[in-house]
């Protein structure tokens, strides 16, 4: 299965996912230089005017890691767009994104030609995130270069696919760059996620836990003490179904066993609103069982390292 240049060459097949709120630029510079993609949200960038000393901060912390270490070049880089009606800032962080020639830009909650066809002309890639296999076909015929399998169990905005039949019914049409997104928080899930037919793993909520990661202590300690059990679906914080963490739906004064359903419509991407529906309820992903402490970036990618090497060797791959 063919991979565009730019995802070729990783220490691991891995893109870090981009997380809201949580990333930042120290977080996506240590995830590059620990030799996978790192990622963040452009709304995580508030004001939208940071958007841009956020760019040269990652642009700059990444060319001074190669010229100082020109034997093991930092990955490179995604930065994630929401595509949706209500995030008004689009076109300015689209332009901000053109300025600096973003390597790969993710696309969520909406494909559209002419965004695709704009990261092409400053000679990016487009990643698109998708729920199921019709998602997936019409993100590619609106220009898309490559698909994120978002499966059951992901942190965030989340499907209810099992993976294996998703990447199958997607991989009997397209044989370009597919990443599996959904649980993934070891190496042998990473090992896992190739098997079942995608080129990258995606991984977010174990970033989470990280010194980088801009979380509160206490999301942090959450996912250490928590597991898959912790875990909640729900559509109520965003309009959108996704996975969060009980206990800050406890600390939040709700019943995590019943939850209301959100009116769909309602979703609302822009402003200052969306970032404080959630800055309180943590999402996050039911692949935290392996994560035992807070870590830096580095060390966590060391562990993945380790474990997908002998999960290769145990398999005798």
């Amino acid at each position: 299965m063919a991979l565009p240049d730019i995802l070729k060459g990783l220490r691991l097949p891995v893109v870090g996912s981009p997380l809201f709120i949580v990333s930042n630029p120290k977080l996506v510079i240590a995830q590059c230089t620990s030799g996978v993609v790192g990622s963040m949200p452009s709304l995580n960038a508030r004001p939208a005017e940071l958007l841009d000393d956020w760019l040269a901060e990652i642009s700059e912390g990444l060319a001074a890691h190669n010229a100082a270490h020109p034997e093991r070049p930092a990955a490179p880089y995604a930065i994630n767009q929401i595509v949706h009606k209500s995030n008004d800032r689009l076109e300015h962080d689209m332009a901000v994104c053109a300025k600096y020639k973003v390597p790969i830009v993710i696309t969520s909650l909406g494909a559209r030609e002419d965004i695709n066809a704009a990261v092409h002309a400053w000679g990016g890639i487009v990643l698109h995130d998708i729920i199921n296999n019709a998602f997936a076909k019409k993100a590619i015929a609106k220009g898309a270069d490559g698909l994120i399998a978002v499966a059951t169990g992901a942190g965030g905005h989340a499907g209810v696919k099992n993976p294996i039949p998703l990447i199958q019914e997607i991989r009997e049409w397209f044989d370009g760059p597919l990443l599996l997104s959904g649980a993934i928080g070891s190496g042998d899930g990473i090992l896992a996620a190739l098997a079942c037919g995608a080129d990258l793993a995606y991984i977010g909520s174990a970033f989470i836990a990280t010194d980088e990661a801009r979380a509160a202590e206490a999301y942090k300690q959450a996912i250490v003490a928590g597991s898959s059990d912790d875990i909640v679906y729900t559509n109520l914080f965003t309009g959108v179904h996704g996975n969060y963490l009980k206990p800050s739906i406890v600390a939040a004064g709700l019943d995590p066993d019943h939850l209301p359903e959100s009116d769909p419509s309602k979703m609302n991407f822009g402003g200052g609103a969306a970032a404080k529906a959630w800055k309180d309820i943590w999402g996050c992903g039911q692949g935290i069982g392996p994560v035992k402490a807070v870590l830096p970036t580095a060390a966590l990618v060391d562990r993945l390292e380790r474990e997908y090497r002998a999960a290769r060797e145990r398999l005798a791959l």
